[in-house]
């Protein structure tokens, strides 16, 4: 077994004897916790993107981070979870995440939950797109970073895993700016990167338990996958997920950097595994594919301005679900959203495509809408 294999293990559902039992497979298969020694400080970077309960597929299940930070404690190391959503990186804010997400609860097992909410900032002349930015202080304060994502569907990325989750090492409502600075999805993936080859994790788990199909990261639908994945090569792994729930290179916009960038091979099957990927695909998941891999970066080029017009997702609101809450409108960085009747109003012309009013609509009502060019072509493959 090379330390690049991608080790996956069967999970039905969050039972603490099955968990246990996957994360030990998961876990042996890859040497996932060797790197740990006693009195070491590690950082578990969770999904808890949104204040929502764990039935709700949206966030890293409170069940798996216990198990896994009980092993660390058992090494004689301290462990701290966290992460940072798009609100206010602030006390208030993030333990009400806590506290709805269950994670709070791992407290009371000597699991501490952070607390530090101090910015600093990181130059990075190694990174191709992204080389100064300000993250989280207590990841960079941390002997080892292990990086426990949720399997998901995403608006503007297709896929929500192992590369897209370090996206929250950036504070709070910075991540907006973020989205302005890096509106094209090659600049974006490839931001993404290079925050994963700053902080490089020492290992990434994916809770595919319950996944979140359709409308996430957010506000999709909760999707049995019953997989547990574990792998200490980010890049490899979201490539597996990806090929799992029926994406392929080409829609998922970081899978396709990570192979310009080689860090991962063409082809999927040339990725070590312990178990046969095909066997795994869920057929009928509900994906948000992009088509980036299209050449719309070069707006002087004829065929680049028509692409990005007829086959570029956007997002649209759902006027009945809508509760006309103006989370979008404030939450907007491109300022492209108005309000009218109490309900918002996109300008084409100003929206990049980012997908933030998407992801932070508390009622689901935005929703990514494929062209009907877009919708042919996938038909037609």
């Amino acid at each position: 077994m090379s330390e690049d294999i991608v080790a996956v293990s069967r999970c039905e559902d969050y039972e603490e004897e099955k968990i246990h039992k996957s994360m030990d497979e998961v876990l042996n298969l890859c040497g996932g916790l060797d790197f740990i020694k006693p009195g070491m400080n590690i950082a578990i970077k969770a999904n808890l993107v949104a204040g929502m309960g764990p039935e709700k597929a949206c966030t890293t299940h409170p069940k798996l981070l216990l198990d896994l930070c009980k092993r660390i404690i058992d090494k004689g190391a301290n462990v701290t979870v966290g992460d940072s959503p798009g609100g206010p990186f602030s006390k208030i804010y993030i333990n009400q995440i806590y506290k709805l997400t269950g994670i709070k609860e791992l407290e009371q097992f000597g699991v501490m939950l952070n607390n530090n909410f101090n910015g600093v900032e990181i130059k990075f002349p190694d990174g191709l797109k992204c080389k100064e930015f300000s993250m989280t202080e207590y990841l960079k304060d941390a002997d080892a970073v292990i990086n426990f994502c949720k399997l998901k569907s995403h608006g503007m990325m297709a896929l929500s895993c192992g590369v897209k989750n370090l996206f929250g090492i950036i504070p709070g409502t910075i991540k907006q700016e973020f989205h302005f600075r890096y509106p094209n999805y090659n600049d974006f993936a490839n931001m993404l990167i290079d925050l994963n080859e700053y902080l490089k994790p020492k290992l990434t788990i994916v809770d595919g338990i319950l996944a979140m199909e359709g409308n996430g990261p957010t506000a999709g639908v909760p999707k049995q996958v019953g997989l547990l994945i574990a792998s200490k090569n980010q890049y490899k792994l979201d490539y597996v997920c990806a090929h799992i729930i029926g994406l392929a290179m080409e829609n998922v916009p970081t899978i396709e950097e990570s192979f310009k960038r080689g860090f991962v091979p063409k082809d999927v099957h040339d990725i070590e595994c312990n178990v046969n990927i095909d066997e795994l695909v869920v057929k009928d998941f509900d994906t948000r594919k992009t088509h980036k891999a299209l050449p719309f970066t070069d707006d002087s080029k004829l065929f680049g301005r028509l692409a990005k017009k007829f086959l570029r997702s956007k997002p649209e609101v759902n006027k009945e679900e809508c509760i006309g809450c103006e989370k979008c409108k404030n939450i907007c960085p491109a300022s492209a959203i108005t309000m009218k009747d109490k309900k918002p109003v996109i300008d084409r012309k100003k929206c990049i495509s980012c997908f933030c009013c998407q992801e932070f609509c508390p009622k689901g009502a935005m929703k990514v809408k494929r062209t009907k060019l877009a919708r042919m072509l996938e038909k037609g493959k």
